[in-house]
């Protein structure tokens, strides 16, 4: 089924995972993980740095129905958002690190566009 990526997870599972890290990928700024975890991740932060962008409340409070800190969410809606004003997508960027020792996992970072 086109769309997304199961990840090995029961949709419980998984939604709280990429939940997880696309909080931590706006607290931080960067974030480690496998490539099929980054690029599912990607997609959600984007759609949240484009709700930061619209910047009304309904909005946030989409933005917080997703996020799990509060704290996060005031920070992208007034420090990342704002930066990425004259762009019209394409926040995140992945790049490869390499295998992983333990099971030859693909790693990688994703991170914010500067």
């Amino acid at each position: 089924m086109p769309g997304y990526r199961k990840l090995g997870r029961d949709s419980a599972h998984r939604k709280a995972m990429l939940r997880n890290l696309v909080t931590d990928l706006l607290r931080e700024g960067r974030i480690t993980t496998t490539e099929m975890r980054a690029k599912e991740a990607r997609r959600m932060a984007e759609k949240m740095v484009t709700l930061g962008k619209r910047g009304d409340l309904h909005a946030r409070r989409q933005a917080l129905a997703y996020i799990f800190d509060e704290d996060v969410v005031t920070k992208l809606f007034e420090e990342i958002a704002p930066g990425y004003e004259d762009r019209q997508g394409g926040y995140t960027r992945i790049l490869k690190l390499g295998p992983r020792r333990g099971d030859n996992a693909e790693e990688v970072y994703l991170e914010l566009v500067k």
